[in-house]
Formats: C-alpha cells, structure tokens, sequence
C-alpha cells in the first residue's frame, strides 16, 4: 500500500471522529539521499507531538541504554518502536510503515497492548476505541509510557473525558 493509502486509513478510517482534522500523519523519504532514506511524524493542530528521522539513529544511538531491548532493536533494525525511540525520535518513515502493517493487520485489543509503540499511538486515536475503553484505560494510565499517556490525553480531553486518575479507585 502507498503512504496516501495508508495515511487516508489512518486519518479518515481508524480516526476517531473527534479527532479528524486534528491529527495528522506525515512521513516521507528523501529522494535525494541515497537509500531513500526519510522522516515521519504524527501532528496535532499543526505542532508535531512525536518525530523521528533515520538520521537520529546515528546522532542518538549512543543514549540507548546497552540493554536486551538495545540488542533487540538492533536486531529487528527498529522495527520495534519503544517508547525511548519514539522521545529520541530514533524511528522513521519504514518504522512507520511497519507499526501501520501491524496495527492494519490484527485486533485493536491487540494493537492496544502492541509492544510497538507506534501500533500503541494508532489504537489509542483509533474510533474502535470508545468512552468505556478509554474509561478503563485511564484507570491503569500511571503505569503506561510519557508517549502514550500524551496521546491518551489527546485523545481524552477530544472525548470530553479527564486524562489523569481520580482518587475514587
């Protein structure tokens, strides 16, 4: 599938509806350099919330903890989006394509509890995900990652619901 296919579903499809308008996907790939290589982003009323470029992977790389999931990303050449990658904005346009393969191709239970969190961001602006789901969701939201709780509250406050946990639990 292109990018316009893919942003189209993504922006017109999967959207929810209080968000239309509001959030925009964008990716792209650099003609001019070598391997095509390029950038994505996802926006909201204009202002990019997250951003990645292939070439933050060679300016960044070096604050990436030596860990498991280091060696696992290396691996899977960034096919695993974490949330690390997604504040370093070490991903790009093929990451992107990859978490959208993904998200396109199973539940959004699935997508919702996707280790890629790129899937993680598609699933939470996702219409298939309603006021009782986000309800629940928000229940559980101190233990979730910076990058997901953003969108969460994105998505929340579109919904006419508060982002943070009440003290009623």
């Amino acid at each position: 599938m292109s990018w316009s296919g893919m942003r189209s579903k993504l922006e017109n499809e999967y959207l929810a509806v209080s968000l239309r308008g509001h959030i925009q996907y964008y990716a792209t790939s650099y003609s001019q350099c070598p391997d095509h290589e390029g950038r994505a982003a996802i926006r909201f009323d204009g202002k990019e919330i997250i951003a990645g470029c292939y070439y933050n992977n060679w300016l960044k790389a070096a604050l990436f903890p030596r860990d498991a999931r280091y060696e696992r990303r290396m691996k899977e050449e960034m096919a695993f989006t974490d949330d690390t990658a997604v504040q370093l904005g070490v991903f790009d346009q093929r990451s992107f394509y990859e978490a959208f393969s993904i998200f396109d191709n199973q539940s959004i239970e699935e997508s919702l509890s996707s280790e890629n969190m790129l899937v993680r961001i598609f699933a939470i602006l996702d219409r298939r995900v309603g006021k009782r789901r986000l309800e629940k969701i928000r229940r559980e939201i101190d233990g979730e990652e910076k990058t997901f709780r953003e969108f969460f509250a994105i998505r929340a406050a579109a919904e006419g619901l508060r982002a943070e946990r009440r003290g009623e639990e």
